[in-house]
């Protein structure tokens, strides 16, 4: 004779299975997402910005400002 509690039991792990098989394939989908080329700089971004607007005949953004040298930082190396 099956107890209840193990056919509980059952049921339980075999909806924990597949809810982790469904949050994987979401986290999976969601992770390839979003842009796949390499960021922009804002200043290199204000640059494009003003020659699309040159190039449609719109009135141009202001002109952007060079950024300052780099000053690196002790956990630059953690995303280098």
């Amino acid at each position: 004779m099956t107890d209840v509690t193990d056919r509980t039991t059952d049921k339980m792990t075999a909806r924990t299975v597949a809810l982790a098989i469904a949050m994987t394939a979401a986290l999976a989908t969601v992770a390839g997402c979003g842009r796949k080329a390499p960021l922009d700089t804002p200043y290199q971004a204000a640059v494009d910005a003003r020659k699309e607007a040159e190039r449609n005949k719109e009135p141009l953004p202001p002109e952007p400002e060079k950024p300052v040298a780099d000053k690196p930082f002790i956990l630059d190396g953690l995303i280098d």
